[in-house]
């Protein structure tokens, strides 16, 4: 199968193989696109933002919600596209495909809605006005293809920008089709293209072009690094969302079984590789043991296997440079719990949760970005934020009690942009998504989404009459 947007040169020396990371066979090959496509995209993208920033509100609403619908129309496609190019299970790629529709649907209802304000000043009226960026780059992983690639895209559009989209080179294929939607949806051609390619190559020209005025970038912190001091030279505007290492706090003031129930999946969804993850379970001392003995079973029972099938709860990796990098971090002296994963081709890891860890290991402290989770037991309160708060990242977390007080008390001193209370819930169209510290700069969703990728105009009408 060769894949080929719309917008590529084919005189390619060299393609992108995606792989099913269920079985390594190539599903399908995708041009990978150089300096020069990205530069002809920017030409074509700042052509087609200024024939969408000029259509009334309403049009481009009704455009973005007629995108939406389209692509209800195609969930199911969407979703089996997932499963082979990124090993999702079924059952969370049509999760996937579903929220790009309900992100549409909600930004398309922000546009109306982009309001200034008017500022009581002396001698006449002051009113400000949003007005759209220009072209906006975004630039997805491959742990959650469809949806961040939303997250960026669908605030972006509805605020009046034209966005180029480049998909990791793992799992181009959804957002390849995506793009085709939108102009089926009718968009207008240019304000909405896909450039898959290498991240050195077609995303760091993205990040580089003077064109492009502002980077959604999702992925390592390392490379959100990299994308953030490149923008900076020319004063790009930057949001970054980037890794993890969220916390689970349990106090013994619990429902014990319902938090030992619900942390498999708090760290085995998508295989671990998701950066709210919570895969470091901070257990009140007092009921340590306790909760170890009702986690194992349910580790153990986690379904892995193929994700197409609809009783499997967890799938592969994404690749073979994923697996080797989990392997490196459960070495054969660390202790614990395992489940069963396949043998033979494919990307398996075994569902793992580690014990009797050194708080300050590797395993314990940096993202591993799979299917491992470390238990670490805590004295009080004081101990649990400690824990909590020792490592360089902030994205997100959950704590467990029955104190309201203490609910409070320990959200607002966890250093993490995103938390949950008795729930594992991290992420919402509908409310905002970011980090603190080494997982980000910007917030991402929720009511203020579109201003984000607006400039503010600031506009003075004296009324004062001439002199006499």
């Amino acid at each position: 199968m060769s894949v080929r947007g719309p917008f590529l040169s084919y005189e390619h020396e060299r393609e992108l193989a995606v792989l099913n990371p269920a079985t390594e066979e190539v599903v399908a090959t995708v041009p990978a696109a150089t300096r020069e496509d990205v530069d002809a995209a920017v030409v074509r993208a700042i052509h087609a933002q200024a024939r969408w920033a000029a259509l009334a509100p309403a049009d481009r609403a009704r455009l973005l919600r007629r995108f939406a619908a389209t692509v209800d129309q195609h969930l199911e496609e969407l979703a089996q596209l997932e499963v082979r190019e990124a090993g999702h299970v079924i059952g969370n790629a049509r999760w996937e495909a579903g929220n790009v529709r309900d992100l549409l649907d909600y930004a398309a209802g922000g546009v109306e809605r982009l309001t200034g304000r008017q500022i009581p000043v002396a001698g006449g009226l002051d009113i400000t006005i949003l007005e759209p960026l220009g072209v906006v780059g975004v630039i997805a992983p491959w742990n959650f293809p469809m949806p961040i690639a939303a997250w960026g895209t669908a605030p972006a559009l509805a605020a009046g920008n034209a966005v180029i989209l480049k998909p990791a080179e793992t799992t181009p294929l959804t957002a390849l089709r995506l793009a085709e939607l939108a102009l089926e949806a009718g968009l207008p051609e240019g304000l909405f293209q896909v450039l898959p390619g290498h991240g050195p190559v077609a995303g760091a020209a993205l990040v580089e072009h003077p064109g492009i005025a502002k980077i959604v970038f999702t992925g390592s912190t390392g490379v959100g690094k990299q994308v953030l001091a490149t923008g900076s030279a020319l004063l790009k505007r930057v949001t970054l969302e980037l890794g993890g290492k969220s916390p689970n706090i349990v106090f013994a003031d619990s429902d014990i079984e319902a938090a030992a129930a619900a942390a498999p999946m708090s760290f085995l969804d998508n295989s671990g590789q998701d950066c709210c993850a919570r895969t470091r379970i901070l257990v009140q001392r007092s009921v340590y043991d306790r909760f170890l003995g009702l986690l194992a079973p349910a580790v153990e029972s986690v379904l892995v296997g193929d994700p197409a099938d609809e009783k499997t709860q967890m799938g592969p990796l994404i690749s073979r440079a994923q697996l080797d990098r989990v392997r490196a971090y459960v070495t054969d002296d660390l202790a614990g719990i395992r489940g069963e994963a396949p043998t033979g081709p494919g990307f398996w890891f075994p569902p793992t949760v580690l014990t009797d860890v050194d708080p300050h290991a590797r395993v314990a402290v940096e993202e591993v970005f799979g299917p491992v989770a470390v238990v670490l037991p805590f004295d009080d309160e004081a101990d649990a934020v400690a824990l909590a708060n020792g490592t360089d990242y902030g994205l997100s977390g959950s704590i467990w009690t029955r104190d309201v007080g203490r609910a409070l008390r320990v959200s607002q001193a966890v250093r993490a942009g995103n938390l949950s209370v008795n729930s594992h819930s991290s992420v919402r169209y509908s409310t905002p998504f970011g980090g603190f510290k080494q997982s980000g700069i910007g917030r991402e969703l929720g009511p203020d989404a579109l201003t984000a990728f607006t400039e503010t105009k600031n506009v003075f009408i004296s009324t004062e009459g001439p002199a006499q």
